[in-house]
């Protein structure tokens, strides 16, 4: 089964004052099932895991709705206020929504760097652990050490990185990041999404992607490392299926199977995967 584990639909009316902002025409505009399904198709992909683009309820319930009628998205990655008193509940609530297996905080946007390193936070997780949801971390490269401080204090979940944490592709900055994702790496409850990087390289693109790709991959091992397209997002960098061509030049043909649909199977708990280990 292959995967496009990080994919996105969103309307432009839901939106206002959100991104993106309209000078981006390559995505401002409605992206749906329709649009997405034949490129999905055109390059072998068997279903998708869908991830919020907004803090607000109302798109995680905009999301489980396209998943109820479309039965290639497998599965969606929410959103709810994981600090609100109540937190608990409504992630206890959301976990009996057949496809929802995850919730990502927009940490990218957030004022304080350090948001996740806080205790604050252990009670959703702890939710979360309990109904074997995962975590998305979308994050840039100044939030690796408290995700690392996050991650270590809570063994038993499950964390994927998105986009490799975004790393300063188009300014050739590697040193520094690789060894604040080798240190996350090191921790087995830490997955990493190949995925995102085209967007980061700027002009650089896509040549510039390949040695971050190749540290991500040697990191994570092909066990840990899982292929998303991060569409339509894409489309400001690249087409659909340069974006997979690229990456499965770049991952080791014996690897294919985990890297592109395998790893997305296990990590988020899809149809025909084992439920993985506490």
């Amino acid at each position: 089964m292959r995967i496009d584990a990080h994919q996105h639909f969103w309307r432009i009316a839901d939106r206002a004052g959100q991104w993106p902002p309209a000078e981006l025409a390559a995505i401002h505009r409605d992206f749906g099932p329709e649009d997405l399904e034949p490129l999905l198709t055109a390059n072998g992909f068997d279903g998708t895991v869908l991830v919020q683009t907004m803090e607000r309820e109302a798109d995680t319930a905009y999301m489980l709705g396209l998943a109820a009628r479309h039965d290639f998205i497998k599965a969606v990655v929410g959103w709810t206020d994981l600090k609100a008193p109540g937190a608990p509940q409504v992630v206890a609530r959301l976990a009996a929504e057949p496809k929802l297996r995850g919730f990502r905080p927009m940490l990218q946007d957030l004022a304080e760097d350090g948001w996740i390193d806080d205790a604050a936070l252990d009670p959703a997780v702890e939710a979360m652990i309990a109904h074997d949801l995962a975590f998305d971390a979308l994050v840039l490269p100044r939030h690796l050490g408290p995700l690392t401080a996050f991650a270590t204090r809570h063994p038993r979940l499950r964390i994927v990185i998105d986009h490799g944490a975004k790393p300063l592709i188009a300014e050739g900055r590697l040193t520094g990041w690789r060894q604040d994702m080798a240190r996350l790496a090191a921790l087995p409850n830490v997955w990493c999404k190949l995925s995102g990087l085209l967007t980061e390289a700027g002009g650089n693109a896509p040549v510039a992607v390949r040695p971050y790709a190749e540290t991500l991959l040697e990191l994570f091992g092909p066990e840990r490392l899982i292929f998303g397209s991060d569409w339509p997002v894409l489309r400001l960098a690249g087409e659909y299926g340069a974006w997979v061509e690229q990456c499965l030049d770049i991952v080791p043909s014996e690897h294919h199977d985990a890297v592109f649909g395998g790893n997305a199977a296990t990590f988020y708990r899809l149809a025909d995967a084992p439920a993985p280990a506490a």
